[in-house]
C-alpha cells in the first residue's frame, strides 16, 4: 500500500542534508524558470518531503528564494573568477613580469574587463539562475554575506570592487573618483544583461553579442 502524498511518515528526510536538498531543488526550479518559478511546495515535492518538513529550515516561500538568490550569486562570482584566471595569465604573457608597473596596469584593465564579461557570459548561459540571483531586493550592506560568494570565497560584488581598486593602485584610475564607481561600472553591465536576457536585445544576432559587449566594457573603463 502507497504512503498517503504528504503524510507523516515523510517528514524526515533520511538522504542527508534536507536544507541543501531543498536549496538544490530551489536552484533547479530557478534555472529552468527564474525566481518566479522557486515555489517552495514544489521544491519538497522533488525532494520527496511533506511542507511541513521544509518549514523547519526555509520559514516560507521567501525564504527560500533568499537562499536560492544568495547562491546564484556563488554561481556568478564562479564565472567572473574563471575569466579573471584567464585574464590573469593572458596579461601576463603579453607584458611579462620585467616591468611591474606596466604588468598592473594591464592586469587592472584585464580584470575589469572580466568580472564584466564573466558576469554578462553568465547571463546568457544561465538567465533563469541570473533573473534568481537579483530579484531580491536587500540593502547593499549584505552584498559581502558568505552566503553569495562563490568558489574563491568573493562575491560578485566584492570582485568588482577589488578590480576598481586595482585601477587606483596602478595609477589609471585617480584616488578622487574612485568613490561609488562600483554602482555605474554594475549599473551599465547588468543593464545590458537584462536588455539581452529580457528585453529589446534579446534577439541580438550571435555574432553582434561579442561586439556590444566589447563595447560596453570599453565605454565602462574611459568612463571611469
Amino acid at each position: 500500500m502507497s504512503e498517503p502524498r504528504g503524510g507523516a511518515s515523510r517528514d524526515t528526510y533520511r538522504h542527508g542534508d534536507l536544507q541543501q536538498a531543498l536549496l538544490d531543488a530551489g536552484v533547479e526550479l530557478a534555472r529552468d524558470g527564474g525566481p518566479h518559478a522557486v515555489v517552495l511546495r514544489e521544491a519538497t515535492r522533488r525532494v520527496g518531503v511533506s511542507p511541513n518538513a521544509a518549514y523547519r529550515h526555509f520559514a516560507d516561500h521567501r525564504a527560500l528564494l533568499e537562499a536560492v538568490s544568495d547562491a546564484a550569486q556563488g554561481f556568478v562570482a564562479d564565472a567572473m573568477e574563471d575569466e579573471l584566471a584567464s585574464a590573469t595569465a593572458a596579461a601576463e604573457r603579453a607584458v611579462g613580469t620585467e616591468d611591474p608597473a606596466a604588468l598592473a596596469a594591464e592586469l587592472a584593465r584585464a580584470h575589469l574587463r572580466a568580472v564584466g564579461s564573466g558576469y554578462l557570459r553568465f547571463a546568457r548561459s544561465e538567465p533563469g539562475l541570473f533573473r534568481a540571483a537579483f530579484s531580491v531586493p536587500r540593502v547593499l550592506d549584505r552584498a559581502d554575506s558568505s552566503a553569495k560568494a562563490g568558489r574563491g570565497g568573493r562575491t560578485p560584488f566584492q570582485l568588482l570592487t577589488i578590480a576598481l581598486d586595482e585601477h587606483v593602485e596602478a595609477g589609471i584610475l585617480p584616488a578622487e573618483r574612485r568613490a561609488h564607481t562600483e554602482f555605474l561600472a554594475w549599473s551599465a553591465v547588468h543593464g545590458l544583461a537584462t536588455l539581452m536576457i529580457d528585453g529589446p536585445l534579446r534577439g541580438l544576432p550571435h555574432e553582434l553579442v561579442g561586439g556590444v559587449e566589447r563595447r560596453l566594457l570599453d565605454m565602462v573603463e574611459q568612463g571611469l
